[in-house]
């Protein structure tokens, strides 16, 4: 008996012996991992729950949102939820939804999600034809390191009535806010001298989700140029400005002649004669300095709807129309094929040249602009101070590997393109497709780095 104990021994002895053996091939790190969930990182956990009703592009259906990380919940609340976006829409299997946070009798609350400052309108957006998944956030974080305002994001994975459509971009809507857009708010009654001139946020846009309703710009809604995109009067080519805020139910007749008669005033005085002079030129009317950083930013990633679409600006009381914030770049930095818009040595402001017969083209602002050796100068100035520091070939590049790493450490990239298998495939309007994720995003640098190249030269050029 005591010769079968001692074996028994014996034999747990060398058993354990092995285990530790094995245990001590894996790394400290490994270990660490598997003793601690907390350290496998995660993506925050979005899940969406419509109770079997169908999400419409509007108006928003009622649903519940569980904001879940590494098992805690964060939120768990009431939301309205409809589809958004305009071409993404209609041909996009991914998509992205616009969501308001409501009481349980509907109304809207103020709440923070993700960490980003309270509201209560947010922009659920789906990468799909932007295969690196980071465009946006990538020009959104630019466009805030150089102190313009643009929607503060954060990465999450969604899961909508029990079905995983892998990463998301939690975005902040573009509004009137502290946090956000910060001008005044204009009340339906302030219509004297003063209250009137702000504030104001107006874009150049599409009017719906259908992006061939060309003819649906109503006096309701929106007012047209007195000017076609090359600066001529009578012509059949328009551009629309949108009412953004205040929104078109609430925006009062005087309010919407106070703005329309501000940009008519700004658009004569830049096509004047004396339009270069400081006291009665355009400097006059517009901030010069937001054109400026617009006009880099929007450069700087080539993009194609620049100018022309998702184009905000707005003018707060007392103030001067600003340009932005910048908004929609997911086909930009080389990421479509068509009127040269992947294109590393051309300007996108001359897009007018590249695509004459499009229905959004570039208002004459721009040209124009060019055409005063002060903004020219302001520009050059601007640029060089950029590059140096926000714009440096180290915070671009060091900001793309940070955005890449959080996916790629969180697995995010891999349950993405399991869900979504378009690596390989061409997706509307990809002008490169790559095999695989990393080729994507080297795609991305090796455009990103083309680009800066041309700009430093041609920017001193102007």
């Amino acid at each position: 008996m005591t010769h079968y104990l001692n074996k028994v021994v014996y034999q747990l002895y060398i058993l354990s012996f092995f285990i530790v053996f094995i245990s001590c091939d894996k790394t400290d790190s490994q270990l660490l991992h598997e003793e601690d969930p907390q350290l496998n990182p995660t993506l925050l956990q979005f899940i969406i729950d419509t109770d079997g009703k169908e999400i419409l592009d509007e108006p928003k259906i009622p649903a519940t949102l569980v904001i879940r990380d590494s098992g805690d919940t964060l939120y768990n609340g009431y939301i309205g939820i409809e589809y958004r976006g305009s071409t993404s829409q209609i041909i996009f299997d991914k998509k992205q939804f616009g969501v308001e946070t409501w009481d349980e009798k509907g109304n809207d609350i103020d709440v923070s999600l993700g960490g980003l400052p309270p509201e209560e309108d947010w922009i659920l957006q789906g990468p799909y034809s932007d295969k690196t998944l980071i465009r946006n956030a990538l020009i959104y974080h630019l466009s805030n390191s150089i102190g313009q305002y643009a929607t503060r994001t954060q990465f999450f994975e969604l899961t909508l009535n029990s079905d995983f459509l892998g990463t998301y971009l939690l975005m902040e809507k573009i509004k009137r806010d502290k946090n956000r857009v910060d001008i005044k708010k204009l009340k339906p009654n302030d219509n004297q001298s003063g209250e009137i001139t702000g504030g104001y946020i107006i874009k150049i846009d599409k009017t719906t989700g259908e992006s061939t309703n060309h003819g649906n710009y109503s006096e309701k809604i929106s007012f047209a140029s007195q000017y076609d995109p090359y600066g001529e009067k009578g012509k059949d080519k328009k551009i629309y400005f949108l009412y953004d805020t205040p929104d078109p139910d609430d925006i009062s007749p005087q309010q919407k002649s106070y703005i329309q008669s501000y940009i008519d005033a700004f658009e004569n005085t830049l096509l004047s004669e004396n339009f270069t002079d400081p006291d009665v030129g355009y400097r006059k009317y517009i901030d010069e300095d937001s054109f400026v950083d617009f006009f880099i930013l929007n450069e700087l990633s080539h993009n194609p709807d620049a100018y022309r679409l998702s184009t905000f600006m707005h003018k707060d009381r007392g103030g001067k129309l600003k340009m932005g914030p910048i908004w929609d770049f997911n086909i930009a930095f080389g990421n479509v094929n068509y009127c040269r818009g992947n294109d590393v040595d051309n300007w996108i402001y001359k897009y007018n040249e590249y695509c004459p017969n499009d229905f959004w083209l570039v208002p004459f602002w721009w040209e124009r602009l060019l055409e005063d050796p002060y903004f020219i100068n302001k520009l050059k100035s601007r640029w060089s101070e950029l590059r140096a520091n926000q714009l440096s070939d180290k915070e671009i590049f060091g900001k793309i590997d940070f955005l890449v790493s959080e996916l790629e450490s969180t697995g995010a990239i891999k349950k993405n393109f399991e869900r979504w298998p378009v690596l390989g495939q061409w997706i509307w309007p990809n002008a490169f497709v790559g095999t695989t994720y990393e080729s994507e995003v080297e795609y991305l640098r090796t455009w990103l780095t083309q680009r800066l190249t041309w700009l430093d030269s041609n920017i001193p050029m102007l």
